[in-house]
């Protein structure tokens, strides 16, 4: 098959299998939440959203009607063949699985106000791109729901605050929240760099599974303690009450400037799909985060 059909092949799968099926660690930790949660408001919400789940892969179709915003993060080996194929391939399966799977129509002009009709527009859908070794290219779509971008936050605190501040920001911007980014939600907390590579991190970081721990130590521990001090606000699913108020906390950094510390918090509601795929050389491929017969 040429390279341009099959990028598009893959990614119109990599969306349909995104907005109808969760990756096994986000269902996981729903289950788990589900199994631990003390508040009978907050339990019978989480049997809720377990049924959806249920429901959504029987019946083949999207788990929430908003679909999203559709974010691709593309891993291009330096060998690869084709990549100037790849963002006119990607564009063409949105539109086609805006009508296919079908995904809601997402894509408005900020001025206008016209809605484009097929998820594409200016930007959109965007793609990252980072170039690696080899000769595969791994893709991966994010499906951003509008509520819990609306959520998200950008502080640029006081450098002598340190991590002490990064936390009072991040549990700020917890609260703040509320039940408006239907919880349990998954927080990426992108530290440092700039203004705008701090929330790229921040989103970027959301593609962490959740049973995989952070391979910095440090690191590691300052995500569990933010975790637990989420928890602690008993905002609870859907904003009810309850223990579960965030399923995990995945932190990104860069180096930053002396003068400025910034702290992005990209939210993802409890619907935190995304689905990756590698094309490899000979033009096998591997479905990363799902089973595909």
């Amino acid at each position: 098959m040429e390279i341009g059909n099959l990028i598009e092949d893959v990614a119109f799968n990599l969306l349909k299998l995104a907005v109808i099926k969760l990756p096994t660690d986000v269902k996981e930790a729903l289950q788990q939440a589900y199994r631990e949660e003390t508040s009978e408001a907050g339990k019978v919400n989480l049997k809720a959203i377990l049924t959806n789940i249920e429901f959504a892969e029987k019946m083949n179709t999207p788990i929430c009607q908003d679909t999203g915003t559709i974010i691709f993060y593309v891993k291009a080996g330096a060998q690869a063949e084709g990549l100037e194929k790849v963002e006119a391939a990607l564009r063409s399966a949105t539109k086609r699985a805006t009508i296919e799977v079908p995904l809601r129509p997402n894509a408005v002009d900020p001025f206008t106000r016209k809605n484009s009709g097929d998820n594409t527009g200016r930007f959109i859908p965007y793609v990252n791109w980072e170039v690696t070794d080899g000769d595969s290219i791994e893709i991966t779509v994010l499906p951003k729901g509008g509520g819990s971008e609306n959520v998200c936050a950008l502080g640029m605190i006081t450098p002598g605050e340190g991590v002490k501040g990064l936390k009072r920001f991040v549990i700020d911007t917890v609260i703040k929240a509320g039940a408006k980014p239907c919880p349990p939600n998954i927080l990426g907390v992108g530290v440092g760099g700039g203004a705008d590579i701090a929330m790229k991190t921040a989103k970027k970081a959301l593609l962490r599974p959740l049973n995989q721990s952070n391979p910095n130590q440090e690191l590691a521990q300052l995500e569990k303690e933010l975790y637990e001090a989420a928890n602690s606000t008993g905002i609870g699913p859907m904003g009810l009450g309850g223990k579960f108020t965030v399923l995990g906390v995945n932190i990104e950094y860069a180096h930053r400037h002396p003068a400025s510390y910034p702290v992005a918090v990209a939210y993802q509601c409890w619907a935190a799909r995304r689905a990756t795929a590698r094309i490899n050389a000979d033009g096998t491929v591997e479905y990363l985060t799902h089973k595909v017969r």
